[in-house]
């Protein structure tokens, strides 16, 4: 008797390990599921292409643009002035490159507010103008940035774009910085953090994503990092009293997209690498120590702050060496789509790209399209006339 007892105990203990395995099974995340799917058919240079935001110089798609993206097969695309003619070129050029993609498309655009928002390049129509960042921060009220962000999220969803690279999280405290200066929100840590938080969670209520810049600060230089390397001599501890605060209070608030800046921290890094190709800045203090799962971008990779400084192929081996998922207007994409698989191993590659993939069908997918009119209304000026 006690033997059956025994017997029947097993094949209970072996019908619910099983059924919990099936329940397990049945249970995995579906969009975990479909990443998963997605990076079994891929090619190595289909997945590298993922990692890549082309800047490309038309107005519409046309064979040349279609070639490109069949060899290609980007992971997004940056707008800039050449893609940007009327409302409806425009928003026609960005439907059409986004059915030439297999994965929902990362459409983006510099779109601050004050001195840099591309919308206000189209041919035919004003949009409401955005004012700085730096006068946003000037009325210390995190609701207005919150409204703010909500209104440029609106604009830019008129024409199909999906992610903006604002708000900028750089506290400045150089009269000289002409490089970010009014783009800034100001100089305490407190104010910059609370603003940049507001205003990515406005952008990010229009289901429009938000990317947080530029770690780990470009606040406290008297370079542009267009032009050269900006060097800034402050150890980890004065950082994190300082610099880094916006960007943990962007981290707590789930941060999607952080983009790197080309600046130097030699008493961090130990030499003037900068930080966009540091992997002790982006590795061992971004991702490890401030715990951060989101997407790493690069700032423009043409800017001379590294092209003065590295070769071509070098900036790209050691962005991603350093962490980097996204590789922004690389100068040549099917060099860097050569020389990533010549010299990154493909476990690394999967990394960034399992991350972009998850990024892309959770938040890029069935994005909703808004009229024209969301370019311009009455209403945003209850807002907007509150800052100065």
């Amino acid at each position: 008797m006690k033997k059956m007892i025994f017997l029947l105990c097993l094949v209970l203990v072996f019908l619910l390990f099983s059924l919990r395995i099936q329940f397990t099974e049945k249970n995995i995340n579906p969009i975990d599921e479909k990443v998963l799917q997605a990076l079994s058919t891929m090619t190595i240079e289909e997945k590298i292409g993922q990692m890549l935001i082309l800047y490309e110089t038309h107005s519409k798609v046309d064979e040349e643009v279609i070639a490109l993206f069949n060899k290609i097969k980007p992971g997004g695309i940056i707008l800039n002035k050449e893609n940007i003619t009327t409302f409806q070129e425009t928003k026609k050029y960005i439907e059409d490159v986004k059915n030439l993609s297999l994965f929902p498309l990362i459409v983006s655009v510099d779109q601050e507010g004050g001195r840099v928002q591309r919308l206000q390049l189209l041919k035919d129509v004003s949009p409401t103008y955005i004012p700085s960042m730096n006068d946003i921060g000037k009325t210390n009220n995190p609701f207005l940035a919150f409204e703010t962000g909500k209104i440029l999220a609106n604009q830019v969803k008129t024409l199909g774009i999906n992610v903006v690279y604002a708000p900028v999280c750089d506290i400045v405290t150089s009269e000289e910085n002409t490089g970010i200066g009014d783009r800034s929100f100001g100089s305490s840590p407190t104010l910059v953090s609370s603003m940049c938080t507001n205003f990515a969670k406005g952008i990010e209520e229009t289901n429009v994503i938000a990317t947080y810049k530029h770690f780990p600060g470009h606040g406290d230089t008297n370079t542009d990092s267009h032009t050269s390397l900006p060097i800034i001599y402050k150890n980890l501890d004065e950082l994190e009293d300082f610099e880094l605060v916006p960007f943990k209070e962007a981290i707590a608030n789930h941060a999607k997209i952080i983009m790197i800046g080309h600046i130097a921290f030699p008493n961090i890094t130990n030499d003037t690498t900068p930080a966009s190709l540091s992997k002790t800045i982006i590795t061992d203090i971004l991702k490890n120590k401030l715990n951060y799962q989101g997407l790493v971008i690069t700032d423009a990779l043409n800017m001379q702050a590294l092209t003065n400084n590295y070769t071509e192929e070098d900036i790209y081996i050691m962005a991603v060496e350093a962490g980097v998922d996204l590789l922004l207007m690389p100068s040549h994409p099917e060099k860097a789509i050569q020389v990533i698989k010549e010299n990154i191993s493909e476990e690394r590659i999967d990394e960034s790209v399992k991350k972009i993939l998850h990024f892309k069908f959770s938040y890029l997918e069935n994005t909703e399209i808004l009229d024209q009119s969301y370019l311009h209304k009455e209403s945003y000026q209850s807002v907007l006339k509150q800052i100065s």
